[in-house]
């Protein structure tokens, strides 16, 4: 895998909890019928070949949608204002800035880990009455697949929004 890098915004610290404000940002997509950690090796494949056949650079992280399995790459600065074709495999999508809880991890990138992180931060936003849970949890992987399993750093996200 080719080294990326551009990062689209700043990782969370492992075991740290913290709401974080994501740029608004470009994002290529490829979806599957099953589960992300089901399929996710047959998602990177489509956008990685996206990438490389319109001379977009790679960028951190990868973001994931879990059911059904969605496979996210940030658009980086390079190619940020072209205007991009779709494919059958690979969608782009323009998003908004966004609003998240988030928790840093460390490991591989397993079903599991990302379930403890995600507990976490739902236990977490019990106790607060400033913020509300708007949304699914998505996978954060700020590595890729050379990276020993107990050196990869990952984040769960909960898109949250303050209650006013």
């Amino acid at each position: 895998m080719t080294y990326a890098a551009e990062q689209a915004f700043s990782k969370t610290r492992v075991g740290e909890i913290e709401v974080k404000l994501l740029p608004a940002a470009t994002l290529a997509a490829c979806s599957g019928k099953s589960g992300y950690f089901e399929r996710s090796d047959s998602l990177f494949g489509p956008l990685f070949r996206y990438i490389q056949s319109n001379d977009i650079a790679m960028t951190t992280p990868v973001e994931a949608e879990l059911q059904p399995g969605v496979m996210y790459f940030y658009i980086g600065s390079d190619a940020a204002d072209r205007d991009l074709p779709e494919t059958d495999e690979v969608k782009v999508h323009h998003l908004p800035e966004r609003l998240v809880l988030s928790i840093g991890l460390l490991g591989g990138y397993s079903e599991e880990n990302f379930a403890k992180g995600e507990a976490r931060l739902r236990e977490w936003i019990k106790s607060q009455t400033n913020y509300e849970v708007i949304g699914a949890a998505r996978a954060i992987y700020w590595n890729g697949p050379f990276t020993l399993p107990i050196l990869k750093r990952s984040e769960v996200h909960i898109p949250v929004a303050l209650v006013r």
